[in-house]
């Protein structure tokens, strides 16, 4: 067993199942056994279930599967993650495959908080992205506990807690102890206006149908969310790269609620168009650089944080999509 890999007691919450679960590179890890009798389906069920979730695509099998060796057992046995664990439970009993998310989930925030505890002396020079990094796993629970996520959205915010967490190793390196904006893109193609904007949500209000209350603006505060991102002091730009705009915009249309439905809709797509028309959306070979799942775990962490945390969002958002990423 490596020094990440632990072993942890699972019981349902009717008492009836018991499980040793492995946890190892911050994910949860059960063998095809201990899936049937977390479902209290057969073994076959559970394979052919498996077999549809790798032969069509839904996750891939490589990075989903591993071997691990198991006592009493003379060879190495298949284990499968979180997440193929959360599709196999959907497909033969949600409120068990539910249960066992919350418990998992529970169990990998504690593992993230747990793990930088204990880096805590080899980290004090950088006390202010520990505290970041608490707070956002803190705004991970609230999130969790006043959202109904699916299991795509809740394993979303694990995996944008888990690449924060491990760029803490290189953050501590910054000066000031603060995490520090790099890799950022300074051309910028596209400038956004107000109209502009309005033009952007009425063709999103389209798509969804129309309501007449989606997009519709109570105040002036939209407007004064595009003017806010192109703020100077001293003739130099607040946010400089197009990377901050776009971060800073998320994070103004968001917590201004300025139109009467679909706030965070809204917020999202102008964020990624804003992306798009400035040429920073898309890597090189095509790829994005934040995943959709990604960027609905930032918009709902955006959501629930408080007016205190605007600094650690923004330049969280920034950091996940730069040039580094």
């Amino acid at each position: 067993m490596s020094p990440s890999e632990s072993i942890l007691l699972y019981q349902a919450p009717d008492g009836q199942t018991q499980l040793n679960v492995h946890l190892d590179h911050e994910t949860v890890w059960l063998t095809q056994a201990q899936m049937a009798e977390l479902f209290g389906r057969e073994r076959s069920v559970i394979g052919k279930h498996l077999r549809t979730i790798f032969q069509t695509g839904e996750l891939p099998e490589e990075s989903n599967v591993q071997k691990m060796p198991i006592a009493f057992s003379d060879k190495p046995v298949r284990v499968y993650n979180l997440d193929v664990i959360i599709s196999v439970g959907y497909r033969v009993n949600s409120i068990k495959g539910t249960q066992f998310r919350q418990w998992a989930t529970n169990v990998l925030r504690q593992y993230l908080v747990r793990g930088f505890a204990l880096n805590e002396q080899r980290l004090r020079e950088s006390t202010r992205q520990l505290a970041d990094l608490k707070r956002l796993v803190q705004l991970q629970s609230e999130v969790a506990a006043n959202q109904e996520l699916t299991s795509d959205e809740s394993n979303a915010l694990l995996r944008v807690l888990g690449d924060y967490a491990r760029a803490l190793d290189v953050l501590d390196q910054y000066d000031h102890q603060r995490l520090r904006v790099r890799g950022t893109a300074s051309e910028e193609p596209f400038e956004l206006t107000y109209e502009a904007g309005l033009e952007a949500v009425d063709s999103l209000r389209i798509q969804f149908g129309g309501s007449a209350l989606f997009g519709r603006e109570k105040d002036a505060s939209f407007q004064s969310s595009v003017r806010s991102i192109y703020q100077s002091f001293d003739g130099e730009d607040l946010y400089p790269s197009v990377e901050e705009k776009a971060a800073n915009l998320l994070y103004f249309v968001v917590k201004n609620h300025s139109f009467s439905d679909g706030n965070k809709r809204i917020a999202a797509f102008l964020f990624v168009w804003f992306l798009d028309r400035n040429r920073c959306l898309y890597h090189s070979d095509g790829t994005r650089r934040l995943a959709d799942n990604a960027l609905v775990a930032l918009t709902l962490l955006i959501a629930e944080s408080k007016p205190e945390d605007k600094d650690t969002m923004v330049t969280l958002v920034v950091n996940l999509i730069n040039q580094d990423n």
